[in-house]
């Protein structure tokens, strides 16, 4: 038994996504080029990668990594960071609403086809066969992240950050992260290395596992390293 069992990771995924849509249908053109806090990415260019990354996402599905790698190295892609921004870089002379249609249709497919399997199905990953429902709480922690990198509003923060956490924490153990992480008395996390020791409120443990901590944030270096899981 996990923190996540109780959990619908599909109806998590879902909500993530709809957000998102909301969001992304109420913008102006001049909304679109609001820098987020993706370094060097707008508003439009997070759009972009959220599209682009589908590639992956169906190719997990269609357990075909080998076709997508010969691909994108046919285009000169390698690594992680190549491929992000090559997602955002092919799209940046297209329609916005060519690249919202896009990432409409391409992610409703991979939704629809991940809660057709089912939770305890596997599929290929970079790290090799994984749960669908694991992939699932993986892809509403980067569309949450995302959201927040463009300011999408949240009418239900602590239901939201609750099954956050649990993510974080479920990962962080999944990965061997030589950390430990402890709920307070106060609702707060207490985190531990053998080299330090911190204290976070619920959200800001959330954004420490996702790299967005401030960087005036008090917690020291190697508990930032040890925390960042989901990034």
């Amino acid at each position: 038994m996990t923190a996540l069992d109780d959990l619908d990771p599909f109806a998590i995924f879902d909500a993530e996504a709809e957000r998102l849509d909301r969001y992304f249908s109420g913008l102006g053109a001049e909304d679109w080029m609001r820098p987020s806090r993706c370094e060097g990415w707008t508003v439009r260019d997070v759009l972009a990668h959220l599209a682009g990354e589908d590639a992956y996402n169906h190719a997990c599905l269609d357990d075909d990594l080998e076709g997508l790698w010969a691909r994108l190295d046919k285009n000169g892609v390698s690594g992680i960071t190549d491929f992000n921004d090559w997602t955002v870089r092919t799209r940046r002379d297209l329609p916005i609403e060519e690249v919202l249609d896009e990432w409409r249709t391409q992610n409703g497919d991979t939704r629809r086809r991940m809660r057709a399997l089912g939770r305890d199905a596997t599929l290929s990953t970079m790290a090799g066969p994984y749960p669908v429902g694991l992939q699932a709480f993986h892809y509403s922690s980067e569309y949450a992240t995302h959201g927040d990198d463009v300011g999408v509003p949240v009418e239900d923060a602590r239901e939201r950050t609750a099954w956050r956490v649990a993510v974080g924490r479920f990962v962080l153990e999944e990965q061997g992260a030589d950390v430990e992480v402890e709920e307070d008395d106060g609702g707060g996390l207490v985190v531990r290395t053998p080299r330090g020791l911190g204290r976070l409120t619920p959200a800001e443990f959330v954004e420490a596992t996702v790299g967005r901590l401030p960087d005036d944030h008090p917690l020291d270096a190697d508990l930032r390293d040890a925390l960042r899981c989901l990034a």
